[in-house]
């Protein structure tokens, strides 16, 4: 079994302009709504933008969003806390991995842009993406097929682990 798809997960930040398709798109979302979620609550919504106009606003409207001008698509990753109050940033950061994963093994690139618990951050995708208030936006990540190449690497730091005891 091979595990070097998580080793090659990068942040990529630089695209092609080709097209993501719908069967990707699908393919991705599956993924994240296989992620772990405390009591199977599922608490997420997920918004897929294409739209370049929108794309070009969330640049504009994240602080860290710039490569989403280039990117020909963006998901959303949104809690409910309504239906997981305890748990939504959780389960919704495990879908988000489940997302970067499958970008991985897809060959295709993504970067996570983060708006929880920035709340400027969180309120500006919000209006962009016509999200009412009682969603917090979790995540931005910004995907595409790679114009950019960095190499599979593990940040295994010994000293961090403890075995049995602190």
């Amino acid at each position: 079994m091979s595990i070097d798809f998580i080793f090659s997960r990068r942040s990529i930040r630089k695209y092609t302009n080709e097209p993501v398709s719908e069967n990707e798109i699908r393919l991705l979302l599956e993924a994240a709504m296989a992620a772990p979620s405390a009591r199977n609550m599922q608490p997420w919504h997920f918004v897929v933008v294409t739209d370049r106009k929108r794309l070009d606003a969330l640049a504009e409207a994240h602080p860290y969003g710039k490569m989403l001008a280039e990117a020909p698509l963006a998901i959303a990753v949104i809690g409910d806390p309504i239906v997981s109050d305890s748990y939504w940033i959780q389960d919704c950061s495990a879908a988000t991995e489940n997302i970067l994963l499958a970008v991985s093994a897809m060959n295709l690139g993504a970067v996570w842009l983060g708006c929880t618990p920035r709340r400027e951050r969180v309120e500006a995708v919000q209006h962009v993406l016509s999200i009412p208030e009682e969603y917090p936006v979790l995540s931005l990540l910004a995907i595409g097929h790679p114009a950019e190449e960095k190499s599979p690497r593990t940040q295994f730091d010994p000293k961090k682990v403890h075995r049995e005891v602190w």
